[in-house]
């Protein structure tokens, strides 16, 4: 039987690292030129193929989503779903809320804080066309100490992915994980498995590194520009000032 590829969009966490901006509101719902942040990931996916969604956030200003997005249908989607995270426990455990919404389906991960210049379309082709496991989106950066703040890919002798290492003081090579996943229905038992991090949240690097042990992990490097515009305030502007020049999630 075929699996449906499911999305999953996560909008949690504090946004600490966009104070004072988010002392009142979620920082997906922030402005992105001309529409909230949230909106491109969702644009991203269904644009993409994936149509039946499951939106993942907490914290005080968790009804709003609802306010700005309905049922989904005014976004192209034609099912969405809503999930409460009650404190910022990590990516893997905010996925774990969504385990009975995806079910034995694969699944598509997205940071709603993600904007990309390329459509998001072969990427999900290709994961379609895997048999199972898992899947990245790479982005190749030169700035050795923006290198140092994200998760850098080590690659072995053949180009395959070695291991994933957060925050290197010295860089493995150039490439660094995006923030969408894509996995098998196998990653919601992989998530209990793991263990909190020293921050005490549980690691989506950790069900990554754990796909490349088994050999399961297939990767994509994305055309374009590609920001976490929730990285940092600076970060945020120079998100915002690309899309306004050059638009998102392009064919």
């Amino acid at each position: 039987m075929r699996r449906v590829l499911k999305g999953v969009i996560l909008a949690g966490g504090t946004g600490s690292r966009m104070y004072p901006l988010t002392r009142i509101t979620n920082k997906h719902l922030l402005p992105i030129y001309d529409q909230p942040m949230i909106c491109y990931a969702i644009d991203a996916l269904v644009k993409a193929g994936v149509n039946e969604l499951m939106l993942v956030t907490g914290g005080t200003h968790a009804g709003e989503f609802f306010r700005l997005l309905g049922n989904g249908q005014g976004h192209g989607i034609h099912r969405l779903f809503y999930a409460y995270q009650e404190r910022p426990g990590g990516i893997a455990e905010a996925l774990g809320l969504a385990h009975h919404f995806v079910e034995d389906d694969k699944v598509v991960v997205m940071l709603a804080d993600n904007v990309f210049e390329r459509s998001l379309r072969p990427a999900v082709e290709a994961f379609e066309r895997q048999t199972g496991g898992a899947r990245i989106i790479l982005s190749r950066l030169e700035d050795a100490n923006h290198l140092r703040h994200l998760g850098v890919v080590e690659f072995d002798g053949g180009r395959r992915v070695r291991r994933i290492v957060e925050k290197p003081e010295d860089p493995p090579s150039t490439f660094v994980v995006t923030g969408v996943y894509f996995y098998d229905g196998s990653v919601f038992e992989v998530i209990p498995t793991l263990r909190p991090s020293g921050r005490g949240e549980l690691e989506i690097t950790d069900v990554n590194n754990y796909y490349i042990e088994q050999s399961a992990l297939e990767y994509d490097v994305i055309d374009g520009f590609w920001g976490d515009a929730g990285e940092s305030i600076d970060a945020y502007y120079q998100v915002n000032d690309f899309v306004r020049a050059h638009g998102a999630n392009k064919d």
